[in-house]
């Protein structure tokens, strides 16, 4: 799960995060600091950072990321604190990748990240509502991220997956391990919505939301 195959602008499209965000949670950003600059260190570590490439592991910390940005975003430093905090109290190394999100270390991440940033209590409320939203489209084996439903308004049935043992860990419609880009391609090029599903044998829902999932902004 730590084998770097995603590039940072195609990985930040399969989680709908803007690239530049997902830039700086990876390799750090600077930012002004007197009369010069300082520097945030990244939240997310990548074996092969100089060569911008990011593993399944990588994807599922900035997948839960994306699930604390508030109206003016996930604060770099805030997150760090929060999270050297939750894991030295709880001996849990990597908090974003456990499943230990969904009991007391999240809860106390959570609370001392909300704390940091001065979240309102009702602020941490939909914070903590909406991460347990996007914990819940993953799947584990024992305490190990092995699949991830991307979290998108309209895939109530999760039928959009990206897991790294199906086509090289490119999101697909999960029943047919189709990949998304695959059919808007052929849809792109003038074949009907109809024709590709009955080709593929899918259902018109499912070429639909493949659709509307590559096209999400």
């Amino acid at each position: 799960m730590d084998r770097p195959i995603y590039k940072f602008l195609e990985a930040a499209r399969y989680l709908k995060i803007a690239p530049a965000t997902l830039r700086s949670w990876v390799v750090g950003r600077s930012y002004p600091k007197g009369k010069g600059l300082g520097y945030f260190k990244p939240l997310i570590k990548s074996s092969e950072r100089e060569r911008h490439l990011l593993s399944f592991n990588n994807l599922i910390e900035a997948y839960v990321l994306r699930s604390l940005r508030q109206e003016h975003g996930v604060s770099i430093k805030a997150v760090r604190t929060a999270l050297n905090y939750a894991q030295s109290e709880f001996n849990v190394p990597r908090l974003l990748l456990s499943r230990d999100l969904l009991t007391a270390a999240g809860d106390l991440f959570l609370q001392r990240y909300g704390e940091l940033i001065n979240l309102s209590r009702s602020g941490q409320l939909a914070m903590r509502k909406m991460l347990e939203a996007h914990l819940q489209r993953i799947d584990w084996d024992s305490n190990i991220p092995v699949r991830v439903y991307p979290f998108i308004d309209f895939d109530f049935q999760r039928l959009i997956a990206i897991d790294p043992l199906i086509k090289f860990g490119r999101p697909v419609i999960l029943r047919k391990g189709i990949s998304t880009s695959s059919i808007v391609d052929r849809i792109d090029i003038g074949e009907s919505l109809k024709a590709v599903a009955d080709d593929y044998d899918l259902d018109m829902t499912k070429i639909e939301m493949a659709v509307l999932y590559e096209r999400a902004a």
